[in-house]
C-alpha cells in the first residue's frame, strides 16, 4: 500500500500532546520526514507565537531535511473561560500571540520554503468556537476566528504558488486542553453526557483530527483551498438543541 506522505516533510507545533502528538505519528506512519516541535521534549524546541524561534524552526528544517512539504500550525492555548469583562489585554495578548499569531508565523517562513518546492500545504488549527460563540472563552473564540480568515487570505495572496492554505475546526476533543472537562464528567458518573449536544453524541478523539490533518496535507486535497474543515460530530450543524425531543431514525 502506497504511503501517503512518502517523500514530504512535515512540520507539526503543539507537538507534545493531544493533536499534535497524534498527527506527528500519523505523518510518520505514512511516509514523512516529521519535525515535531512543542515548547520542550519534541524533535525541535519553539514557542509557535515567536517570529524568530518559528523562523529558527523552519530553516532548521530545510538545512538538514532538504526542503518543506507541510506545515501544520496546531499549537494554542485557550485561556480559560472567563468572559470579556474578567480579562485584561495582556490575557488577550497572550492568547492572540499563540493561537492567531503562530498561525500568521507558520504561513509567513513555510510559504517561502514550500516555493522552492513548487508546492506546499500549510495547516492551522482553529476551532468550532471560531464559528460562533458558546464553545470557548471571549479571547479563544477571537483568536479561532481570525485563524479561519487568515487562511482565506493566505490562500488568496499565495495566488499561483500552488501552496493550499486550510484550517480545521475541530469539536471537542479530548486533549489537554480539554482533559479537565472529561475527567469531571467522569468523577461524577456522566461520561455519557460527553458530547450529548452533537448528533453523534460524544467527544472525539486527537486521531480523528489528525486524519482530517492527513488529508489536507496529503495529494488527495490538492484542490482544496483556503477553506475550514469542521470535525466536530455535527455539533456546528445546527443550533444546539435537546436530541431526546426528537424522533429517532434506526436502519
Amino acid at each position: 500500500m502506497t504511503q501517503r506522505l512518502a517523500g514530504k516533510v512535515a512540520i507539526v507545533t503543539g507537538a507534545g500532546s493531544g493533536i499534535g502528538k497524534a498527527t506527528v505519528e500519523l505523518f510518520r506512519h505514512e511516509g514523512a520526514t516529521v519535525i515535531g516541535a512543542d515548547l520542550h521534549g519534541t524533535d525541535f524546541e519553539c514557542d509557535a507565537g515567536d517570529e524568530e524561534q518559528v523562523e529558527a524552526l523552519v530553516a532548521h528544517t530545510v538545512r538538514d531535511h532538504g526542503g518543506l512539504d507541510i506545515f501544520f500550525a496546531n499549537a494554542g492555548i485557550s485561556g480559560g473561560f472567563d468572559g470579556i469583562f474578567d480579562q485584561d489585554a495582556a490575557d488577550w495578548a497572550e492568547i492572540l500571540r499563540v493561537n492567531l499569531i503562530g498561525p500568521f508565523l507558520a504561513v509567513k517562513y513555510a510559504a517561502p520554503a514550500m516555493k522552492e518546492r513548487g508546492q506546499g500545504s500549510i495547516i492551522a488549527t482553529a476551532s468550532v468556537a471560531g464559528l460562533r460563540s458558546g464553545a470557548g472563552g471571549a479571547a479563544y473564540s477571537a483568536s479561532k476566528a481570525g485563524v479561519i480568515n487568515l487562511v482565506k487570505v493566505a490562500a488568496t495572496q499565495l495566488v499561483g504558488a500552488n501552496i493550499r492554505v486550510n484550517a480545521i475546526c475541530p469539536g471537542l476533543i479530548e486533549t489537554g486542553m480539554t482533559e479537565f472537562i472529561f475527567e469531571r464528567a467522569r468523577a461524577k458518573g456522566q461520561q455519557e453526557q460527553i458530547g450529548h449536544l452533537n448528533p453523534l453524541k460524544r467527544g472525539g478523539a486527537p486521531i480523528e483530527i489528525a486524519n482530517a490533518a492527513l488529508f489536507l496535507a496529503s495529494d488527495e486535497s490538492s484542490y482544496v483551498n483556503g477553506q475550514a474543515i469542521v470535525v466536530d460530530g455535527g455539533l456546528s450543524s445546527s443550533h444546539p438543541f435537546n436530541h431526546q425531543s426528537y424522533g429517532r431514525t434506526t436502519t
